[in-house]
C-alpha cells in the first residue's frame, strides 16, 4: 500500500486538521469532535447537516458554506459517524429555525442520525430529516434496506441549501429536499477497487480486463461484473438503467452530474459526459446544467457515476442560486 499517511489510526483526524488549516474562511472544527461547521454561521435560516464515513471527499466537509451545508459530520473511513458527533453538530448549527439532516440510505447512518435527532429534540431543537436513495443499481445491498444514497446526495445539499438561504421554514426546506430525492437517479461503475488504509489492500479484486457495474461508494458489489468495454458502451449501459427508472419524456429538463470515484482523471469523465449528452439529445431531453468532477469519491477507486435530476421551475432556480463552499461554487 502506497499512501501519503502517517498513522492509519489518525488519518481522519489529520485530514480534518488539514482541511481547517487550508480553508478557515469556510469551516471550523468543533473542539473535541470530528465535526466541521460553517465559519460564518448565518442566523434566521434552517441549518442543514449531512455526513457519513470519511473516504468520500470532498463529501461532506467540502460542501459546508453558503448555499449548501451548515455542518458536516465525518465518521471513520466508510463508517457512520456516532450519534454524539451528529448531536454536537446539530447544536452548533441551530440558528433558531430548526435543522434538516440529509442522510444517505445506509443502516448505520440512519440509526445514528435518528438517535442524534431524538437527543436534539429533547433539548427543544426542531429537527427534520430526509434519506437519499438515488442508486438505481440494486434495490437492497449489504448495508441497506432499499436503494443506496450516492452522488445524487450532493444535489440535495445544493438545492435544499439554496432553499434554506431564502429563509424558508423547515417544512418548506424538507419538502424541497424530498422533491429532489424523488427525481434524482444515479448508477456507477468501477474499473479498479479502492484501498482502505486500515486494511492495507484493495477491498475486492478486479482483473485488468474486468469492470464492476452498479458498484456502491464503499466498494459494495454491483449488479454484474463484465469484461471492460469502451466508454460509450459503458455509458449506454448505465444510462439505460437510469432512464428506464426515471422515465423522462421529450421536453423534460435535467441536471447531469458526472462524478469521479477518486482516481479517474477529468479527461475520462468528460469522455463519459460526451456520450451522456448525446443520449439525452437523442431522446429530446434538455440538459439544463452539467457538473463534472469529483463530488462523492471512494478514496482511490478508479470509477465514475452518472446522476440525472429531473427539474421543474423551482429546482432550476435553486440549482443556479449562489453557493460558496470549498468544493462547490455557483
Amino acid at each position: 500500500m502506497k499512501k501519503f499517511i502517517n498513522d492509519v489510526e489518525n488519518v481522519e483526524n489529520e485530514m480534518l486538521e488539514g482541511i481547517v488549516l487550508a480553508h478557515p474562511e469556510y469551516v471550523t472544527r468543533l473542539p473535541g469532535f470530528d465535526v466541521l461547521v460553517r465559519t460564518d454561521k448565518k442566523v434566521g435560516k434552517v441549518a442543514i447537516v449531512s455526513g457519513g464515513g470519511s473516504g468520500h471527499e470532498p463529501a461532506h466537509g467540502g460542501f459546508v458554506g453558503k448555499g449548501m451545508l451548515d455542518g458536516a459530520v465525518p465518521g471513520a473511513i466508510f463508517t457512520s459517524p456516532t450519534p454524539d458527533q451528529v448531536f454536537e453538530a446539530i447544536k452548533a448549527v441551530d440558528a433558531g429555525k430548526g435543522v434538516l439532516l440529509v442522510v444517505k440510505n445506509y443502516t448505520g447512518d440512519i440509526m445514528n442520525f435518528e438517535m442524534a435527532a431524538e437527543l436534539a429534540e429533547a433539548e427543544g431543537i426542531k429537527v427534520a430529516n430526509v434519506v437519499t436513495n438515488d442508486d438505481v443499481a440494486v434495490e437492497d445491498s449489504l448495508y441497506t434496506t432499499g436503494r443506496r444514497g450516492v452522488a445524487g446526495t450532493i444535489l440535495v445539499h445544493k438545492i435544499a441549501g439554496a432553499k434554506a438561504e431564502t429563509g424558508a421554514s423547515i417544512e418548506e426546506v424538507h419538502a424541497t429536499a424530498e422533491k429532489v430525492i424523488a427525481n434524482v437517479r444515479t448508477m456507477g461503475v468501477a474499473l479498479k477497487p479502492c484501498t482502505v488504509p486500515a486494511a492495507g489492500k484493495p477491498g475486492f479484486e478486479l482483473s485488468d480486463e474486468e469492470m464492476e457495474l452498479g458498484i456502491g461508494i464503499h466498494g459494495e458489489p454491483g449488479t454484474e461484473r463484465k469484461p471492460i468495454q469502451k466508454a460509450d458502451e459503458i455509458v449506454n449501459y448505465l444510462m439505460d438503467r437510469i432512464l428506464k427508472d426515471m422515465k423522462p419524456v421529450a421536453g423534460d429538463e435535467v441536471a447531469v452530474m458526472i462524478n469521479g470515484a477518486g482516481a479517474t482523471p477529468p479527461m475520462e469523465l468528460y469522455i463519459l459526459n460526451r456520450r451522456v449528452q448525446q443520449i439525452l439529445a437523442e431522446k429530446g431531453v434538455k440538459v439544463f446544467k452539467t457538473f463534472v468532477g469529483d463530488f462523492m469519491t471512494s478514496i482511490d477507486m478508479a470509477g465514475a457515476s452518472i446522476t440525472l435530476l429531473k427539474l421543474d421551475a423551482e429546482l432550476k432556480e435553486l440549482l443556479l442560486a449562489e453557493a460558496d463552499t470549498i468544493a462547490f461554487k455557483m
